[in-house]
């Protein structure tokens, strides 16, 4: 089933942020999903096992980083960007 997800990683009690941030974002991508930035989450979509595989290996990445914290929503309900449609 098709499905998107909003994300949003805290690093916590680490000098830089933005690596394991960056890690994340580049984990999704390497999973071939396509990720659209806003200034506090980020939000992807894909289908299910493409999205909960990259979001996995995503959070055991950042956290080899450092303690994080992530806030996720999940849908398969909500509008997805056109892109997306047409996936069962």
């Amino acid at each position: 089933m098709a499905m998107s997800m909003q994300f949003s990683l805290y690093p916590l009690r680490q000098e830089r942020l933005t690596p394991g941030i960056e890690e994340a974002l580049a984990v999704v991508r390497d999973h071939g999903l396509e990720v659209s930035m806003g200034p506090m989450s980020s939000f992807t979509w894909g289908l299910e096992e493409q999205v909960f595989t990259a979001l996995k290996e995503a959070f055991v990445k950042s956290a080899e980083k450092g303690e994080v914290v992530w806030v996720l929503t999940l849908s398969n309900a909500c509008p997805l960007p056109e892109t997306a449609k047409g996936q069962p």
